[in-house]
């Protein structure tokens, strides 16, 4: 049986978080920070998320609409951002620590990966670019080249984070099909998701 720290725990199909396929939008020419916008598969706003600008220790808050009456995911940076920051994901309604997701320092300047931590800081997975040539492409000749990311958690792919953009929106489509066993919990890929937007956006706009 899965970790209890990975375990996705939202089988049902009626909770936010019980879609196999997401639609992640950031606007990115926004001056005072950046409005996420996360759809699930009918079209319908599953989630979004509000950052303000110039803040160097990042605070992610994800609410079920733009009301933000309804908090249900913090994705909290450990340190003031830097190569290899290290975000815990916590579920607001219990404190609970689902996981953490940190960047790999310089690695990731040539080819971004991310390693899935759980709830004890153990790496049970990562996050990683498809494509070294296309990660050199991106960083030193465009950054409108699109890419994609796969996740893998205990040796098994378990979600997919294809990048569509253009010089308005980032979009991310997120696919969580292939857990067809539920080993990641699907608050975890929902952060990689925004922190894929927010910070890879950031550093790459």
């Amino acid at each position: 049986m899965p970790d209890k720290a990975i375990q996705n725990s939202h089988p049902d199909t009626l909770d936010p978080f019980g879609h196999d396929h997401y639609l992640v939008r950031r606007k990115i020419l926004k001056l005072l920070g950046a409005a996420f916008h996360i759809y699930d598969p009918s079209g319908d706003v599953a989630f979004y998320s509000k950052m303000s600008a110039f803040k160097l220790k990042e605070d992610i808050r994800l609410y079920t609409g733009e009301d933000m009456q309804t908090e249900v995911l913090s994705i909290q940076a450990r340190h003031i951002i830097d190569f290899s920051a290290a975000y815990d994901v916590i579920d607001p309604a219990t404190g609970e620590k689902v996981g953490a997701l940190k960047r790999k320092g310089l690695k990731s300047i040539l080819i971004d990966e991310w390693i899935i931590m759980d709830a004890e800081d153990r790496e049970v997975g990562f996050i990683k670019e498809d494509s070294t040539m296309l990660a050199l492409v991106r960083r030193f000749f465009t950054n409108l080249v699109p890419q994609t990311y796969y996740g893998e958690l205990k040796g098994e792919h378990v979600c997919t984070f294809k990048q569509n953009f253009n010089p308005f929106v980032m979009k991310i489509h997120l696919d969580f099909s292939m857990d067809t066993n539920g080993l990641l919990d699907k608050r975890l890929g929902m952060a990689g998701a925004v922190l894929l937007c927010a910070i890879e956006g950031k550093q790459n706009s």
